[in-house]
């Protein structure tokens, strides 16, 4: 895996994935791009969304919509790391049934999801969920 980082101007950066994809994020927080701390929030909830999605394909959930909250805290002082994660699952459909989200959380959280994992070593990171009918 690989990526590269350039800059453009003022704070703000193109980071480029080696498959070619590419993101811009603004380290003054001026609203341009979202910030590096900000990407690492959304990099936890998106791949922990791809693991309870594909959980919930497997079970044969009717949902429609499957979408995560993140709540990030930070420390006081620099460097300013995340202290605490919290996510929280919104499953909408019909008929979900509330044991297999919360399976497919569990197992995102202990098991699959790379991102978060390597984060909580070092930060409390916790998950709740609502099943919604749709």
């Amino acid at each position: 895996m690989s990526a590269k980082v350039q800059w453009l101007d003022g704070m703000k950066f193109v980071a480029t994935s080696g498959t070619g994809h590419s993101v811009v994020m603004d380290g003054n927080r001026e609203g341009h791009a979202p910030t590096p701390m900000e990407m690492v929030l959304m990099a936890a909830g998106s791949c922990s969304s791809v693991d309870v999605v594909s959980i919930l394909e497997k079970t044969r959930q009717q949902f429609v919509r499957c979408e995560v909250e993140l709540e990030g805290k930070r420390a006081d002082s620099v460097p300013a790391v995340f202290t605490d994660i919290h996510m929280h699952f919104k499953v909408y459909g019909k008929g979900v049934a509330e044991q297999h989200v919360e399976r497919a959380v569990k197992l995102s959280a202990d098991k699959y999801c790379s991102v978060s994992i390597m984060l909580g070593a070092s930060v409390n990171v916790t998950h709740s969920f609502e099943v919604i009918e749709a």
